[in-house]
């Protein structure tokens, strides 16, 4: 029996159910999470607000991304932490000005830890930019996103 090919491109969707002016319920797949502003912008701070979630999801796509890398390469990470420090410019969220490039710049720390060869680990720290969706999205937008390796031996 052949195996099947897996589609190269998909269509994704989600449902976003909005209780309130600051409240986004998200449901995609069987899982649900909350995007909402903090109380002092008038938000109930149930989760994360927009522009946070898409830090998030930054986040969450380098530990996906680069642990599939390091597989590729034979390299496994037995720790990693992302920190990630972003300016943001918010003069178009407080609908002062629209700004064309409004995370002025994005830092990702990304810690490991790990016995791989350092060669090995500079193929996932160069290759990570080129495979991350969202670091993509990021930097075609604009925004100079800088990664950056400490590197723990275990």
């Amino acid at each position: 029996m052949a195996t099947p090919k897996p589609k190269n491109v998909v269509t994704m969707n989600l449902e976003g159910s909005c209780p309130n002016h600051s409240r986004t319920d998200i449901m995609v797949r069987d899982t649900e999470t909350v995007i909402d502003e903090p109380v002092e912008r008038e938000g109930t701070n149930l989760g994360p607000t927009p522009t946070e979630t898409a830090l998030a999801a930054l986040a969450g796509c380098t530990n996906v991304i680069a642990n599939k890398i390091a597989r590729k390469h034979g390299v496994e990470f037995q720790s990693m932490h992302i920190a990630i420090e972003a300016r943001f410019d918010r003069r178009g969220v407080t609908l002062q000005d629209e700004v064309d490039v409004p995370f002025q710049q994005i830092r990702q720390v990304i810690t490991v830890t790990t016995d791989a060869e350092a060669a090995d680990v500079k193929k996932v720290e160069s290759e990570l930019p080129r495979y991350c969706p969202i670091s993509k999205l990021f930097r075609e937008a604009g925004t100079p996103v800088t990664d950056e390796w400490i590197v723990k031996r275990s």
